[in-house]
């Protein structure tokens, strides 16, 4: 935690990005609703940078409504102290947000010096950039991590020559407790998604988000901003978690093909093997090693 402080003192800094296509559709979430009222981002600017900022209408919110970039978009993005910061809010882990990040800065620096000359003599002064990713999944990490742009680096040798660094938050319930402390309303949006995925646990989902809506009111957690967008929350938030389950399926899936393909391989090898031997009949190398005995016929033809 003492490094990501580090590193949040020494580039207080985030934005977002200027994206090519349009998505009027694009589902929002409670958190990006929550965090656009100037009042609660400042807020939780303060908490994350250690600051003691008064006036909201310093924020300067500059998140590129309905913009998409392959199918992401950024939450939010704002410039404060003339550096600028790009928050986002994710339930499901994903170590592609630095290469997310670094389209999203691109296009917002060719957004940002758009009528300058980059050929003049002159250095086009701009923005210094800070990654934020807030974290509530339900895989269990740290309290505070960091994400490397040069880990996607393929044979890198020395010094990554670019580099994008990430600080990802766990905002989960129990987690960050300072953090938490400095800012109540991110301590109760992690109080009402504790409670949502409680109940989901064994009651169907719709049942499950306004039980959650109504006693988070009734007990002065999220109380006015549930109330006065009740009916909003509780769509936004089926979508959400539906989006969390379909994404670990998605991820099982995924390392169970990776899984199978590996066997499947592993098989192909040893039949290569025993085919080198000239030991084995064709038939006692499809039981042994798995593989079709069509398939070993056709792994010998190609010796």
């Amino acid at each position: 935690m003492a490094k990501c402080k580090r590193n949040r003192n020494r580039a207080k800094r985030n934005f977002t990005v200027k994206t090519p296509t349009a998505n009027r559709n694009y589902k929002d979430t409670v958190f990006r609703m929550l965090f656009s009222d100037r009042k609660n981002l400042l807020s939780l600017y303060n908490a994350v940078n250690q600051s003691d900022y008064k006036n909201p209408e310093e924020l300067e919110i500059v998140t590129l409504e309905n913009a998409i970039y392959m199918g992401m978009k950024n939450d939010l993005a704002f410039i404060m102290d003339t550096n600028l910061y790009l928050y986002e809010h994710h339930s499901t882990y994903n170590p592609n947000m630095p290469l997310r990040d670094l389209f999203y800065i691109c296009s917002e620096y060719q957004k940002l010096v758009d009528k300058k000359s980059l050929y003049s003599s002159t250095l086009q002064k701009i923005p210094a950039p800070n990654f934020i990713e807030f974290y509530n999944g339900s895989t269990a990490i740290a309290d505070c991590t960091e994400l490397r742009l040069s880990s996607a680096f393929e044979h890198l040798s020395g010094e990554p020559k670019l580099e994008l660094i990430v600080t990802v938050l766990n905002v989960n319930e129990g987690h960050n407790t300072e953090l938490m402390q400095h800012c109540s309303m991110l301590k109760e949006y992690a109080q009402y998604v504790a409670r949502v995925r409680h109940y989901a646990s064994d009651m169907p989902l719709n049942q499950a988000v306004k039980r959650a809506v109504d006693e988070c009111i009734r007990e002065g957690i999220l109380a006015e901003f549930l109330a006065r967008y009740r009916n909003e929350v509780i769509s936004m938030s089926i979508f959400e978690y539906d989006k969390e389950l379909e994404e670990k399926k998605l991820r099982k899936a995924e390392y169970e093909y990776g899984f199978a393909e590996g066997e499947k391989h592993a098989a192909i090898e040893i039949a290569k093997r025993m085919l080198k031997t000239n030991n084995f009949s064709l038939e006692e190398i499809a039981a042994f090693s798995g593989v079709s005995l069509d398939d070993v016929k056709i792994l010998k033809a190609n010796q």
